[in-house]
């Protein structure tokens, strides 16, 4: 599907989703650390 391991075309989209889970990772570590904060100030 895509071209050998070799292609620069491989490695952008390997960054792409590699950022893009790590943003993911990002906003869900911080919504879950606020959430938390508001749970303690009830």
């Amino acid at each position: 599907m895509f071209g050998l391991p070799g292609d620069p075309v491989f490695y952008g989209l390997l960054v792409l989703v590699l950022g893009f889970f790590f943003f993911c990772y990002l906003l869900l570590r911080r919504t879950l650390l606020s959430f938390r904060e508001g749970q303690r100030e009830r």
